[in-house]
């Protein structure tokens, strides 16, 4: 599958969970119940996934842990906040940036309509 259809899905995914769940739960909550959509739609994941920062022959282990890791290709981000934030945005690009992967999903979860809390962020590589 290609970047775009897992997007497709992993949305339609969190549209699910959020419909079910509306907003105002907390972030492990929504986590949980996502993988738990997943699941259900065979669809392949890695939770919190450990991601190495490197820097001039510098290698700092599990530095930092992505919170899904989606058919090893596109990595979403969990929010529950009242609004995203530039500093989110940067989070998963540096993700995106750290492991050469291309696309990435910042999904907040505290809004009324999912759809209004979906972020595609791209990594031009």
């Amino acid at each position: 599958m290609n970047a775009n259809t897992i997007s497709h899905d992993v949305i339609g995914a969190a549209i699910e969970v959020h419909r079910f769940l509306g907003p105002g739960l907390l972030e492990t909550v929504y986590h949980q119940c996502l993988l738990k959509e997943f699941d259900l739609r065979d669809i392949r994941y890695i939770s919190e996934s450990p991601i190495k920062a490197k820097y001039k022959g510098l290698e700092f282990d599990t530095a930092y842990r992505m919170d899904i890791l989606v058919e090893n290709t596109l990595i979403v981000e969990l929010k529950v906040t009242d609004k995203v934030l530039p500093v989110h945005e940067a989070q998963l690009l540096s993700y995106l940036r750290l492991t050469e992967r291309r696309l990435g999903l910042l999904l907040n979860f505290n809004v009324p309509v999912l759809k209004d809390g979906v972020k595609r962020i791209v990594n031009n590589l």
